[in-house]
């Protein structure tokens, strides 16, 4: 499959892939069983987690697709990928207490 940027450039495929199935795979394993557990009924949830992985293809298709530009790629520093490491673990564990904030929150005491 050879995919073009808006300026007819081919582009890599692989990280569009890459990150669509990881949504899918993330979206779908967690999605509904969280919403579920929010009161929300399944076909409810399915909808939500469906409409959010149209959403991050779509983010993903214009980032990695449409305005990719692979004459301006270049090697990141070791010292720039730590720090996007160690931001994206960052942004990853205040959303998981934010998740788990609101699961605590709404659960019946026993």
């Amino acid at each position: 499959m050879q995919l073009r940027n808006d300026q007819g450039t081919p582009i890599d495929p692989v990280p569009f892939l890459v990150t669509t199935a990881m949504a899918f795979a993330v979206l779908y394993s967690f999605g509904p069983g969280y919403l579920l557990e929010l009161g929300v009924s399944l076909p409810e949830a399915l909808g939500v987690v469906t409409v959010l992985f149209l959403g991050t293809t779509i983010v993903a298709y214009h980032r990695l697709v449409r305005r990719a530009r692979p004459e301006q790629r270049s090697e990141v520093s070791a010292s720039g990928q730590f720090a996007q490491l160690y931001y994206a673990i960052l942004i990853g564990i205040v959303l998981l207490i934010v998740l788990l904030v609101v699961l605590v929150s709404v659960a019946e005491p026993p």
